[in-house]
Protein backbone atom coordinates (compact mmCIF):
# COMPACT_ATOMS: atom_id res chain seq x y z
CA UNK A 1 0.00 0.00 0.00
CA UNK A 2 1.63 3.18 -0.54
CA UNK A 3 2.54 5.46 2.20
CA UNK A 4 0.94 9.07 2.03
CA UNK A 5 0.26 11.82 3.71
CA UNK A 6 -2.79 13.15 4.82
CA UNK A 7 -4.65 16.43 3.96
CA UNK A 8 -7.63 18.47 5.59
CA UNK A 9 -9.08 20.84 3.25
CA UNK A 10 -10.91 23.68 5.44
CA UNK A 11 -13.85 24.84 2.84
CA UNK A 12 -14.76 22.88 -0.29
CA UNK A 13 -15.66 24.80 -2.80
CA UNK A 14 -15.02 25.33 -6.73
CA UNK A 15 -11.35 26.55 -5.86
CA UNK A 16 -10.64 23.62 -3.08
CA UNK A 17 -12.06 20.82 -5.28
CA UNK A 18 -9.28 21.95 -7.74
CA UNK A 19 -6.74 21.68 -4.50
CA UNK A 20 -7.80 18.13 -3.97
CA UNK A 21 -7.29 16.89 -7.61
CA UNK A 22 -4.10 18.56 -7.77
CA UNK A 23 -3.09 16.69 -4.16
CA UNK A 24 -4.42 13.29 -4.83
CA UNK A 25 -2.02 13.35 -8.43
CA UNK A 26 0.72 13.91 -6.03
CA UNK A 27 -0.72 10.54 -3.91
CA UNK A 28 -2.00 12.55 -1.00
CA UNK A 29 -4.84 11.58 1.08
CA UNK A 30 -7.37 14.07 1.08
CA UNK A 31 -10.34 15.10 3.35
CA UNK A 32 -12.99 17.84 2.77
CA UNK A 33 -15.06 19.92 5.06
CA UNK A 34 -17.37 22.32 4.81
CA UNK A 35 -20.67 23.92 6.44
CA UNK A 36 -22.57 22.35 3.53
CA UNK A 37 -23.19 18.45 1.66
CA UNK A 38 -21.96 17.70 -1.79
CA UNK A 39 -19.70 20.72 -1.71
CA UNK A 40 -17.56 20.64 -5.02
CA UNK A 41 -14.47 19.08 -3.39
CA UNK A 42 -16.57 16.45 -1.42
CA UNK A 43 -17.19 15.30 -4.18
CA UNK A 44 -13.33 14.67 -5.46
CA UNK A 45 -12.32 13.93 -1.74
CA UNK A 46 -11.40 10.21 -0.18
CA UNK A 47 -13.80 11.20 2.78
CA UNK A 48 -15.51 14.49 3.93
CA UNK A 49 -17.75 16.22 6.90
CA UNK A 50 -20.28 18.64 7.20
CA UNK A 51 -19.87 20.61 10.23
CA UNK A 52 -20.49 24.19 11.24
CA UNK A 53 -17.12 25.66 10.80
CA UNK A 54 -17.08 28.47 13.25
CA UNK A 55 -17.66 25.39 16.04
CA UNK A 56 -14.49 24.92 17.62
CA UNK A 57 -14.80 22.25 19.45
CA UNK A 58 -16.09 20.50 16.82
CA UNK A 59 -13.48 21.18 14.59
CA UNK A 60 -10.78 20.42 17.03
CA UNK A 61 -12.69 17.39 17.26
CA UNK A 62 -12.33 16.22 13.29
CA UNK A 63 -8.73 17.06 13.44
CA UNK A 64 -7.82 15.05 16.49
CA UNK A 65 -9.54 12.29 14.86
CA UNK A 66 -8.44 11.91 11.66
CA UNK A 67 -4.54 13.37 12.36
CA UNK A 68 -3.99 15.13 8.60
CA UNK A 69 -0.66 16.29 8.28
CA UNK A 70 -1.78 19.28 6.56
CA UNK A 71 -4.57 21.46 7.43
CA UNK A 72 -5.41 23.82 4.87
CA UNK A 73 -7.92 26.51 4.79
CA UNK A 74 -10.05 27.19 1.85
CA UNK A 75 -12.31 29.97 3.29
CA UNK A 76 -12.05 32.80 5.64
CA UNK A 77 -15.12 32.07 7.97
CA UNK A 78 -13.38 29.36 10.21
CA UNK A 79 -12.53 29.10 13.96
CA UNK A 80 -9.17 30.28 13.43
CA UNK A 81 -7.88 30.92 16.76
CA UNK A 82 -8.66 26.91 16.98
CA UNK A 83 -6.19 26.60 14.30
CA UNK A 84 -3.78 28.53 16.68
CA UNK A 85 -4.10 26.42 19.33
CA UNK A 86 -4.05 23.26 17.17
CA UNK A 87 -0.55 24.82 15.91
CA UNK A 88 0.65 25.23 18.93
CA UNK A 89 0.42 21.98 20.15
CA UNK A 90 1.91 20.31 16.54
CA UNK A 91 -0.29 20.84 14.02
CA UNK A 92 0.66 21.93 10.44
CA UNK A 93 -1.59 24.66 9.53
CA UNK A 94 -1.02 26.63 5.84
CA UNK A 95 0.51 28.93 5.23
CA UNK A 96 0.40 29.58 9.16
CA UNK A 97 -2.61 29.48 11.83
CA UNK A 98 -1.49 33.36 12.05
CA UNK A 99 -2.20 34.15 8.32
CA UNK A 100 -5.69 32.32 8.91
CA UNK A 101 -6.77 34.48 11.55
CA UNK A 102 -5.10 38.02 9.92
CA UNK A 103 -6.83 37.37 7.06
CA UNK A 104 -10.37 35.94 8.22
CA UNK A 105 -11.41 39.92 8.35
CA UNK A 106 -10.61 43.19 6.67
CA UNK A 107 -9.35 44.69 9.77
CA UNK A 108 -6.39 42.02 10.97
CA UNK A 109 -4.96 42.31 7.20
CA UNK A 110 -5.43 46.58 6.90
CA UNK A 111 -3.82 47.39 10.13
CA UNK A 112 -1.03 44.85 9.34
CA UNK A 113 -0.42 45.86 5.72
CA UNK A 114 -0.64 49.42 6.66
CA UNK A 115 0.28 50.46 9.95
CA UNK A 116 3.32 47.69 10.78
CA UNK A 117 4.36 47.49 7.15
CA UNK A 118 3.82 50.80 5.91
CA UNK A 119 2.56 49.94 2.74
CA UNK A 120 0.27 52.26 0.68
CA UNK A 121 -3.44 51.70 1.05
CA UNK A 122 -6.52 53.52 0.77
CA UNK A 123 -7.32 55.52 4.00
CA UNK A 124 -10.02 53.50 6.61
CA UNK A 125 -12.29 53.53 9.21
CA UNK A 126 -13.67 50.62 10.99
CA UNK A 127 -17.52 50.91 12.59
CA UNK A 128 -19.20 49.27 15.22
CA UNK A 129 -22.46 50.80 14.96
CA UNK A 130 -24.87 52.70 12.84
CA UNK A 131 -24.14 56.23 14.39
CA UNK A 132 -20.22 55.32 13.94
CA UNK A 133 -20.44 54.57 10.40
CA UNK A 134 -22.55 57.72 9.53
CA UNK A 135 -20.11 59.76 10.92
CA UNK A 136 -17.31 57.65 9.25
CA UNK A 137 -18.88 57.84 5.78
CA UNK A 138 -19.42 61.54 6.10
CA UNK A 139 -15.90 62.44 7.09
CA UNK A 140 -14.12 60.26 4.71
CA UNK A 141 -16.22 61.68 1.87
CA UNK A 142 -17.96 60.51 -1.25
CA UNK A 143 -17.75 58.14 -3.03
CA UNK A 144 -16.60 55.56 -0.41
CA UNK A 145 -16.34 51.82 -0.16
CA UNK A 146 -18.21 50.05 2.12
CA UNK A 147 -17.30 46.34 3.10
CA UNK A 148 -18.43 44.03 5.84
CA UNK A 149 -15.48 43.04 8.07
CA UNK A 150 -15.46 39.39 6.83
CA UNK A 151 -17.42 38.27 3.55
CA UNK A 152 -16.94 36.05 0.63
CA UNK A 153 -17.22 36.90 -3.24
CA UNK A 154 -17.74 40.19 -2.71
CA UNK A 155 -21.03 40.21 -0.95
CA UNK A 156 -22.07 43.31 1.69
CA UNK A 157 -19.67 45.36 -0.68
CA UNK A 158 -21.38 48.63 -2.05
CA UNK A 159 -20.07 52.11 -2.83
CA UNK A 160 -21.70 55.37 -1.17
CA UNK A 161 -21.89 57.86 -3.27
CA UNK A 162 -24.07 60.38 -1.55
CA UNK A 163 -25.58 60.91 1.58
CA UNK A 164 -29.47 58.90 0.60
CA UNK A 165 -26.96 55.82 0.63
CA UNK A 166 -25.58 55.68 3.97
CA UNK A 167 -28.95 53.73 5.30
CA UNK A 168 -28.33 51.15 1.90
CA UNK A 169 -25.06 50.39 2.21
CA UNK A 170 -24.75 49.59 6.09
CA UNK A 171 -28.38 47.23 5.56
CA UNK A 172 -25.87 45.22 3.02
CA UNK A 173 -23.06 44.96 4.80
CA UNK A 174 -24.81 43.77 7.56
CA UNK A 175 -26.53 40.85 5.36
CA UNK A 176 -23.24 40.35 3.59
CA UNK A 177 -21.28 39.73 6.39
CA UNK A 178 -20.09 36.55 7.26
CA UNK A 179 -20.77 36.90 11.06
CA UNK A 180 -23.09 39.24 12.21
CA UNK A 181 -21.11 41.59 14.64
CA UNK A 182 -21.85 45.05 13.03
CA UNK A 183 -18.29 46.05 12.56
CA UNK A 184 -17.26 47.60 8.51
CA UNK A 185 -14.74 49.00 7.03
CA UNK A 186 -14.98 52.18 5.18
CA UNK A 187 -12.64 52.72 2.70
CA UNK A 188 -11.37 56.06 0.84
CA UNK A 189 -12.28 55.82 -2.97
CA UNK A 190 -9.27 55.34 -4.69
CA UNK A 191 -9.62 56.34 -8.86
CA UNK A 192 -7.46 53.24 -9.60
CA UNK A 193 -6.96 52.62 -13.74
CA UNK A 194 -6.84 48.84 -13.21
CA UNK A 195 -7.07 46.16 -10.23
CA UNK A 196 -4.52 43.12 -9.96
CA UNK A 197 -4.09 39.69 -8.65
CA UNK A 198 -0.45 38.80 -8.12
CA UNK A 199 -0.57 35.13 -7.41
CA UNK A 200 2.27 35.02 -5.08
CA UNK A 201 3.83 31.35 -3.93
CA UNK A 202 6.43 31.13 -1.28
CA UNK A 203 8.29 27.25 -1.04
CA UNK A 204 11.68 25.75 -0.77
CA UNK A 205 12.54 27.23 -3.93
CA UNK A 206 11.72 31.01 -2.39
CA UNK A 207 9.33 33.71 -3.31
CA UNK A 208 8.41 33.92 -7.11
CA UNK A 209 5.27 35.35 -9.05
CA UNK A 210 3.07 34.06 -11.85
CA UNK A 211 2.56 36.82 -14.20
CA UNK A 212 -0.16 39.37 -13.02
CA UNK A 213 -4.07 38.35 -13.61
CA UNK A 214 -6.06 41.48 -14.65
CA UNK A 215 -9.60 41.51 -13.32
CA UNK A 216 -13.03 43.39 -13.28
CA UNK A 217 -15.05 43.69 -10.11
CA UNK A 218 -18.75 44.33 -9.13
CA UNK A 219 -19.80 44.67 -5.73
CA UNK A 220 -16.70 42.84 -4.84
CA UNK A 221 -16.83 39.84 -6.75
CA UNK A 222 -15.03 39.16 -10.30
CA UNK A 223 -17.20 38.81 -13.12
CA UNK A 224 -13.82 38.48 -15.37
CA UNK A 225 -9.85 37.56 -15.30
CA UNK A 226 -7.62 37.74 -18.25
CA UNK A 227 -4.02 37.14 -17.91
CA UNK A 228 -0.65 38.54 -18.87
CA UNK A 229 -1.99 41.99 -17.94
CA UNK A 230 -0.23 44.91 -19.21
CA UNK A 231 2.31 46.65 -16.72
CA UNK A 232 4.91 49.31 -16.75
CA UNK A 233 8.25 47.60 -15.56
CA UNK A 234 7.85 50.30 -12.48
CA UNK A 235 4.47 48.96 -11.93
CA UNK A 236 5.65 45.05 -11.48
CA UNK A 237 8.48 45.89 -9.50
CA UNK A 238 6.13 48.14 -6.94
CA UNK A 239 3.66 45.17 -7.15
CA UNK A 240 6.19 42.49 -6.04
CA UNK A 241 7.75 44.35 -3.70
CA UNK A 242 4.40 45.12 -1.70
CA UNK A 243 3.40 41.51 -2.79
CA UNK A 244 6.37 40.11 -1.02
CA UNK A 245 6.56 42.32 2.24
CA UNK A 246 3.09 41.50 3.21
CA UNK A 247 3.29 37.39 2.28
CA UNK A 248 7.36 37.67 4.12
CA UNK A 249 5.34 39.08 6.99
CA UNK A 250 2.56 36.09 6.93
CA UNK A 251 5.12 33.56 6.29
CA UNK A 252 4.46 29.82 5.88
CA UNK A 253 4.67 28.21 2.44
CA UNK A 254 2.04 28.06 -0.11
CA UNK A 255 0.08 30.59 -2.84
CA UNK A 256 -1.37 33.69 -1.90
CA UNK A 257 -3.59 36.18 -3.75
CA UNK A 258 -2.56 39.49 -3.68
CA UNK A 259 -5.10 42.13 -4.61
CA UNK A 260 -3.59 45.51 -5.93
CA UNK A 261 -5.29 48.42 -7.37
CA UNK A 262 -3.44 50.55 -10.02
CA UNK A 263 -3.45 53.89 -10.03
CA UNK A 264 -1.84 56.67 -12.30
CA UNK A 265 1.39 57.15 -9.75
CA UNK A 266 0.92 54.30 -7.35
CA UNK A 267 0.07 50.89 -7.03
CA UNK A 268 -2.18 50.03 -3.91
CA UNK A 269 -2.30 47.13 -1.67
CA UNK A 270 -6.19 46.00 -1.00
CA UNK A 271 -6.43 42.59 0.19
CA UNK A 272 -4.59 39.66 0.47
CA UNK A 273 -6.15 35.57 0.78
CA UNK A 274 -3.39 33.01 1.85
CA UNK A 275 -5.06 30.26 -0.56
CA UNK A 276 -5.87 29.82 -4.47
CA UNK A 277 -7.89 33.16 -5.72
CA UNK A 278 -10.93 33.19 -7.63
CA UNK A 279 -9.57 35.21 -10.37
CA UNK A 280 -7.10 32.77 -10.56
CA UNK A 281 -8.96 29.91 -11.98
CA UNK A 282 -7.86 31.46 -15.49
CA UNK A 283 -4.00 29.88 -14.96
CA UNK A 284 -6.04 26.18 -15.32
CA UNK A 285 -5.03 27.28 -19.08
CA UNK A 286 -2.35 29.92 -19.18
CA UNK A 287 0.50 28.63 -17.38
CA UNK A 288 2.38 25.46 -17.01
CA UNK A 289 1.57 24.81 -13.61
CA UNK A 290 -2.16 26.22 -12.32
CA UNK A 291 -2.38 27.87 -9.04
CA UNK A 292 -3.58 24.81 -7.95
CA UNK A 293 -1.12 22.99 -9.05
CA UNK A 294 1.62 25.86 -7.11
CA UNK A 295 -0.62 26.01 -4.02
CA UNK A 296 -0.10 21.88 -3.53
CA UNK A 297 3.86 21.78 -4.22
CA UNK A 298 4.38 24.94 -2.10
CA UNK A 299 2.75 23.02 0.80
CA UNK A 300 3.82 19.65 0.25
CA UNK A 301 7.79 21.29 0.27
CA UNK A 302 8.65 20.49 -2.99
CA UNK A 303 10.56 22.82 -5.28
CA UNK A 304 9.27 25.31 -8.20
CA UNK A 305 12.09 25.90 -10.53
CA UNK A 306 9.69 28.40 -12.39
CA UNK A 307 6.18 29.29 -13.57
CA UNK A 308 5.89 29.85 -17.24
CA UNK A 309 3.37 31.86 -19.14
CA UNK A 310 2.40 29.07 -21.65
CA UNK A 311 -0.86 31.76 -23.52
CA UNK A 312 -2.83 34.66 -22.59
CA UNK A 313 -6.54 33.25 -21.47
CA UNK A 314 -9.20 34.50 -20.09
CA UNK A 315 -12.27 33.31 -17.76
CA UNK A 316 -15.79 34.28 -17.03
CA UNK A 317 -17.86 32.82 -13.82
CA UNK A 318 -21.20 31.69 -14.54
CA UNK A 319 -23.65 33.07 -12.03
CA UNK A 320 -27.11 32.22 -10.86
CA UNK A 321 -29.85 34.71 -11.39
CA UNK A 322 -32.57 32.38 -9.31
CA UNK A 323 -32.36 29.89 -6.15
CA UNK A 324 -32.91 26.73 -7.83
CA UNK A 325 -33.20 23.09 -5.81
CA UNK A 326 -32.96 21.45 -8.89
CA UNK A 327 -30.81 22.90 -11.84
CA UNK A 328 -28.83 22.10 -15.18
CA UNK A 329 -26.53 24.15 -16.99
CA UNK A 330 -27.32 24.67 -21.05
CA UNK A 331 -25.06 25.43 -23.32
CA UNK A 332 -22.12 23.49 -23.17
CA UNK A 333 -21.92 22.08 -26.58
CA UNK A 334 -22.12 25.52 -27.66
CA UNK A 335 -19.44 26.98 -25.44
CA UNK A 336 -16.82 24.28 -26.02
CA UNK A 337 -17.29 25.03 -29.81
CA UNK A 338 -15.60 28.24 -29.09
CA UNK A 339 -11.73 27.51 -30.38
CA UNK A 340 -9.32 26.77 -27.55
CA UNK A 341 -11.81 27.22 -24.53
CA UNK A 342 -12.60 24.64 -21.60
CA UNK A 343 -15.58 25.02 -18.70
CA UNK A 344 -15.66 23.94 -15.75
CA UNK A 345 -19.01 23.04 -13.96
CA UNK A 346 -18.64 23.07 -10.37
CA UNK A 347 -21.28 20.94 -9.38
CA UNK A 348 -22.90 23.46 -6.25
CA UNK A 349 -25.84 21.50 -5.03
CA UNK A 350 -28.37 24.17 -5.42
CA UNK A 351 -27.98 27.79 -6.65
CA UNK A 352 -28.21 31.29 -5.06
CA UNK A 353 -28.28 34.33 -6.30
CA UNK A 354 -25.17 35.50 -7.71
CA UNK A 355 -23.62 32.49 -6.74
CA UNK A 356 -20.72 31.09 -9.16
CA UNK A 357 -21.66 27.56 -10.76
CA UNK A 358 -19.17 27.56 -13.86
CA UNK A 359 -16.80 28.93 -15.69
CA UNK A 360 -15.53 29.36 -19.26
CA UNK A 361 -11.97 29.25 -19.81
CA UNK A 362 -10.45 30.72 -23.00
CA UNK A 363 -6.29 30.72 -24.38
CA UNK A 364 -6.03 32.35 -27.27
CA UNK A 365 -2.86 34.16 -29.07
CA UNK A 366 -4.18 37.81 -27.47
CA UNK A 367 -5.36 38.46 -24.08
CA UNK A 368 -7.98 40.57 -26.35
CA UNK A 369 -8.59 37.81 -28.16
CA UNK A 370 -8.86 35.79 -25.12
CA UNK A 371 -11.33 37.49 -23.41
CA UNK A 372 -13.75 37.60 -26.36
CA UNK A 373 -13.88 34.02 -26.48
CA UNK A 374 -14.99 33.66 -23.06
CA UNK A 375 -17.57 36.12 -22.93
CA UNK A 376 -18.82 34.03 -26.01
CA UNK A 377 -18.81 30.95 -24.35
CA UNK A 378 -20.63 32.58 -20.97
CA UNK A 379 -22.83 34.00 -23.23
CA UNK A 380 -23.78 30.59 -24.95
CA UNK A 381 -24.49 28.69 -21.42
CA UNK A 382 -27.42 29.12 -19.05
CA UNK A 383 -28.56 28.26 -16.14
CA UNK A 384 -32.26 26.78 -15.61
CA UNK A 385 -34.31 24.97 -13.64
CA UNK A 386 -34.65 20.90 -13.73
CA UNK A 387 -37.41 18.70 -12.68
CA UNK A 388 -34.78 16.46 -10.17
Amino acid sequence: MLKTRKMMLLGSGELGKEVILEAQRLGIETVAVDRYGHAPAMQVAHRHYVIDMMDASRLRQIIEEEKPDLIVPEIEALATHELEKLEAEGHRVIPTARAARLTMDREGIRRLAAEKLGLPTAGYQFADTYEEFDAAVKSTGYPCVIKPLMSSSGKGQSVCRREEDIQSCWNMAMEGGRVQNGRVIIEEFIPFESEITLLTVRSVSGTVFCPPIGHIQESGDYIESWQPHAMSEDQLAEAKRIAQAITDELGGYGLFGVELFLAKDRVYFSEVSPRPHDTGLVTLVTQNLSEFALHVRAILGYPIPEIELITPGASRPLKAAAELEHYEVTGVEKALAVPRTQVRIFGKPVTKIGRRMAVALSAADSVEQARTHAKQALDAMQIVPSES
